[in-house]
């Protein structure tokens, strides 16, 4: 009789604890789940941190002439095939308004005549001049030897935007010949592609300088 009780007393205790290991296994199994959402969700300190480092990025690129690192498009470097119509870059938009004026109206003219022009370098501010003073001393040795070739940046007439670098060559010889219909001149005796507004439309030329002394 006694062996007869404990056999159903066991019978009654197994479901009991197969409810007790299910709600255990349920429960590890609701962690897991958890921490693996956790995990793999992304973070969003970091994504905000991308976002706030590019927005930062974006507006001081626009701000002014870069303060760290090379120059770039806010201190007046151009890209390749910039047309003297391009107001959006500082490097055209910072030149002397009559010059600028000066320049676009060769440009038109020399199209007709098949030529596609260039701007390659206008405007630079200070970092830019100074940078390019740097490579040329390196280049050539000395500072007095790299002056032949790149003005100090408080001397250049790129700084003070009254000056413009033009390309390709048929396109210099073009302005050489005829740029002085819009008053525009070689006025450097080595840089056969700078230009300044130095005269009257259809005036005469001025002598040009040489830097070599």
């Amino acid at each position: 009789m006694l062996t007869h009780h404990l056999r159903r007393d066991r019978r009654l205790a197994v479901p009991g604890r197969l409810v007790i290991v299910a709600a255990v296994i349920s429960l590890a199994l609701t962690s897991c789940t958890a921490v693996s959402a956790q995990d793999s969700a992304p973070s969003s300190t970091g994504s905000s941190t991308g976002s706030t480092t590019g927005s930062a990025t974006g507006r001081s690129s626009k701000s002014g002439p870069t303060q760290g690192g090379p120059p770039g498009a806010a201190d007046g470097v151009l890209p390749d095939h910039t047309s003297a119509y391009n107001t959006s870059l500082p490097g055209v938009t910072k030149l002397d308004p009559a010059l600028r004026e000066a320049v676009q109206k060769a440009e038109t003219a020399m199209k007709a005549d098949g030529i596609t022009m260039q701007v390659t370098t206008g405007w630079r501010s200070k970092k830019y001049q100074e940078e390019l003073m740097e490579k040329a001393i390196r280049k050539y040795g000395s500072k007095k030897k790299a002056k032949e070739y790149v003005a100090d940046p408080d001397e250049s007439h790129h700084v003070t935007g009254h000056a413009v670098d033009i390309g390709p060559t048929d396109a210099d010889y073009w302005l050489i010949r005829h740029g002085n219909r819009y008053g525009l001149c070689q006025t450097l005796s080595n840089e056969i592609w700078h230009f300044e507004l130095v005269t009257t439309p259809g005036g005469t030329c001025p002598p040009m300088t040489d830097p070599k002394g």
